[in-house]
């Protein structure tokens, strides 16, 4: 995959890492953006034995617009434009509807929504006059369900997936293939998906000839 440039939003110790290394094996430059880059020296050790060629950090937190093109652009500058944007934003806020604050549901918006929205336009130009490229956004099954404890966990990512239909129908033509994965499970905790096999998904969604559809469920 020489000329693979894959950039992690949001890239935390779980499935963040565990995408980082399966597309590290192939030899992709890898790319993370993360709130802090103080823990990430060993993930970025753990990458270049993998394979990368190339690793490089940035810090935003993807709730802030200004912080997160920063953190995009430095990592363009590192490793060139990214052929891979994997976006994994997400922010859990407890609340039933008529209990939820307007100021909470804004905050898991602007985490899972407008952060994919920024990365995307960040990333996509590019993709489009090259011809190729893939965004995967790190879905829910919170939006197929309904929820009297956290409810804007499910509106976020109602938003997120209609978000990668939209996009995907305005840049398909061009080659750029956009897909967001609805995780029906947890990716931490005793009763956590494997990690390693949702990533093998998102390598799967990258490198297939063909995926029918932008919307993707693991397991599934």
């Amino acid at each position: 995959m020489t000329g693979e440039v894959l950039v992690v939003v949001a890239a935390g110790p779980g499935l963040g890492r565990a995408v980082a290394l399966r597309f590290a094996r192939e030899g992709a430059a890898v790319g993370l953006v993360a709130r802090s880059t103080d823990r990430l020296g060993e993930l970025v050790a753990e990458v270049s034995a993998a394979g990368a060629p190339a690793v490089a950090t940035a810090a935003a937190d993807v709730g802030d617009e200004a912080a997160l093109r920063r953190a995009l652009g430095s990592l363009r500058a590192e490793l060139g434009e990214a052929t891979v944007l994997v976006y994994n934003g997400s922010a859990y806020v407890e609340g039933s509807v008529t209990a939820l604050a307007p100021d909470a549901l804004r905050l898991a918006v602007d985490v899972g929504v407008v952060g994919a929205l920024v990365a995307a336009q960040e990333a996509v130009p590019a993709m489009r006059a090259a011809g190729r490229g893939t965004v995967l956004l790190t879905g829910s099954i919170a939006a197929d369900r309904a929820s009297t404890s956290a409810a804007a966990v499910g509106i976020a990512k109602a938003g997120l997936r209609s978000l990668a239909r939209s996009l995907n129908k305005e840049v398909a033509d061009d080659g750029v293939r956009v897909v967001t994965v609805t995780i029906d499970g947890v990716l931490s905790g005793p009763k956590a998906l494997d990690v390693d096999a949702v990533a093998e998904r998102y390598w799967t969604l990258h490198s297939a000839a063909e995926v029918p559809d932008a919307v993707q469920v693991f397991p599934g």
